[in-house]
């Protein structure tokens, strides 16, 4: 909305009016960046994932696209479209373009990109143990998108004057530059943990109208902290994951007290679908 007022005035004002208008404006913003605010639009959002979803398909030895396998890209696809229909929480479900991609690669990871674009790693699909699993890590993903948390980041990250410089017209290429700046040096902006734990709880509020077990997530956490204890350090496949998503117990924690507090007592093991999941995984390349 902010970058919107900015455009009229400089559309339709070519008074000094205009000037002291865009000062006030740049306060505000400098004002917004520090409550968490995001400036961006959902247009912003969609077009910036559109750019980087080009850059990482054209870099096949970081991003290996899966090739083929028809069968498990629709299995991964059709998860992603049932939490969209079954969720009435999920606001830009008919705004953002959402997708839902597999990535051959043996790290355990998922992440989403402004605008709805979601990348599951195979490496997450053969850790992981069954399917409501899948589905509420991939609901997490969608709450990122959703609360818009990579162009918060980049609200605070980029600062007033280049966010001016963009809605005024002096940098055509704003979007592509920061498309190429997150891809090759700031590797997405990692999570914050808060970003972490509100995305964490949107994913029960999305699951909790559907047939899954609201809660699976933290079957997640507690196969990665298993697999720290029995391992005694971090195992390489999930550094990544780690790195983006930073699990610490307070997390964990807080997924618990979700639970009680949203009153979720359906059977964990609701949604499992152990013997599809098996079948699904052992499809895997």
């Amino acid at each position: 909305m902010m970058i919107k007022i900015i455009k009229y005035i400089v559309k339709y004002n070519k008074t000094a009016l205009t000037s002291l208008l865009l000062i006030f404006l740049s306060v505000s913003l400098s004002l917004l960046y520090s409550c968490g605010a995001n400036i961006f639009s959902t247009s912003d959002d969609i077009q910036l994932g559109r750019q980087l979803d080009g850059e990482i398909k054209a870099n096949q030895r970081e991003y290996p696209m899966l090739q083929g396998h028809e069968e498990i890209k629709s299995y991964v696809n059709n998860l992603g479209r049932y939490i969209l229909n079954n969720s009435p929480k999920i606001e830009y479900k008919n705004v953002f373009p959402y997708t839902f991609q597999v990535i051959n690669d043996t790290i355990v990871n998922a992440f989403c990109t402004p605008g709805g674009f979601i990348y599951v790693y195979t490496g997450l699909m053969k850790f992981i143990d069954n399917e409501s699993t899948l589905v509420s890590i991939m609901g997490h993903e969608i709450a990122h998108a959703e609360r818009r948390h990579m162009t918060q980041r980049l609200t605070s990250y980029y600062g007033v004057s280049f966010v001016l410089s963009l809605v005024l017209g002096n940098n055509p290429n704003a979007y592509a530059e920061i498309a190429a700046n997150l891809f090759v040096g700031l590797g997405f902006l990692a999570n914050s943990r808060s970003d972490e734990e509100e995305a964490d709880d949107y994913s029960i509020r999305y699951l909790a109208t559907t047939d899954y077990y609201p809660g699976a997530i933290k079957f997640f956490f507690d196969k990665i902290v298993e697999k720290q204890r029995r391992e005694g350090t971090t195992p390489g496949s999930i550094d990544r994951l780690l790195a983006t998503h930073p699990l610490p117990k307070d997390r964990i924690d807080n997924v618990r007290t979700q639970l009680v507090q949203l009153k979720i007592t359906s059977d964990p093991m609701k949604g499992s679908n152990t013997e599809r999941y098996n079948e699904i995984k052992s499809q895997l390349p």
